[in-house]
């Protein structure tokens, strides 16, 4: 793992609103995550996964509680955080390299032209699509304008990634390629990660760390889940696998018992791989959907 706590919420609180009208979307949210590490945060659809990255990245403030990385407060945006969003962000009259080099360009305006360049191209081809440079987002799949945001994020260095539901808007096939793609980066980056997602089976494949996330309102974490499968995580052994089993009941019997009772009332929502819970859900990719993606 990681040399101690670098990334650390104490006591967060968010809301919005005003009296009667007042929403509290988050309360009591503790979190450390280690240097180094990659964590997973599973929950449900409108419980505040969404403002919880915008509290870590310095999006928004928090009502109550501390948020610091490295030990300093969070107080804004900064380059130390790099953010992957759900609808790629990407500006759509550039290219995947001008999109990527944009960011490298605003992080590293001192560097030589020629430095810029050859950064730039190491990222796209990290993420398999230095044939693809001088293609436009619109001509690019959905998982390669993804590849583009996650190599435009991994291009600034940060010290943080922070993913929120990065897959969700994907196809079953492309979402497993990428997240094969996120594995293999994050073992040669070794970068600290927090990814959002609504898949427990996702956060089985790639997370060191599964945390839980209540229903709302005043989501909160329930106890962190920590995964021994050793990595690399081969898809076809993983479901018969009597660790994996054992974490994945865990996880949702939180999700599916305390974390969805909260506030004293059952919700109809729930994460997506609850659905079909007692069958598994990790499933093989074909060697041929890599370039497709």
């Amino acid at each position: 793992m990681g040399d101690g706590s670098f990334l650390e919420l104490s006591g967060v609180g968010k809301g919005y609103g005003k009296g009667d009208g007042r929403s509290e979307v988050l309360a009591d949210i503790d979190l450390s995550v280690e240097r180094g590490e990659l964590v997973c945060i599973v929950g449900y659809s409108g419980a505040g996964k969404t403002t919880l990255v915008s509290l870590m990245a310095g999006l928004t403030a928090p009502d109550r509680g501390t948020i610091k990385l490295g030990g300093k407060p969070v107080s804004g945006p900064g380059a130390d955080r790099g953010v992957v969003f759900q609808n790629y962000s990407l500006l759509p009259w550039l290219t995947a390299y001008e999109n990527v080099h944009l960011a490298v360009d605003q992080r590293f305006g001192d560097w030589s032209r020629e430095k810029k360049r050859a950064h730039t191209e190491q990222h796209l081809a990290l993420v398999n699509l230095a044939a693809a440079r001088d293609k436009r987002p619109s001509e690019l799949s959905g998982g390669m304008r993804q590849r583009v945001a996650l190599a435009r994020a991994l291009a600034a260095d940060p010290e943080v990634l922070l993913m929120d539901e990065p897959l969700s808007a994907l196809d079953a096939l492309t979402r497993a390629v990428l997240q094969d793609e996120i594995a293999r980066i994050w073992e040669a980056s070794k970068k600290t990660v927090v990814l959002i997602t609504n898949d427990v089976d996702e956060a089985l494949l790639l997370a060191d760390r599964i945390i839980p996330l209540s229903v709302g309102p005043a989501a909160t974490f329930g106890p962190a889940v920590a995964v021994p499968i050793p990595r690399p995580r081969d898809r076809k052994t993983m479901n018969h696998d009597a660790r994996f089993k054992a974490v994945r009941n865990q996880v949702i019997e939180y999700l599916l018992g305390p974390g969805r009772r909260r506030g004293g009332a059952a919700s109809t929502a729930a994460p997506v791989a609850l659905a079909n819970a007692s069958t598994p859900a990790v499933a093989p990719t074909p060697p041929d959907a890599v370039e497709a993606a």
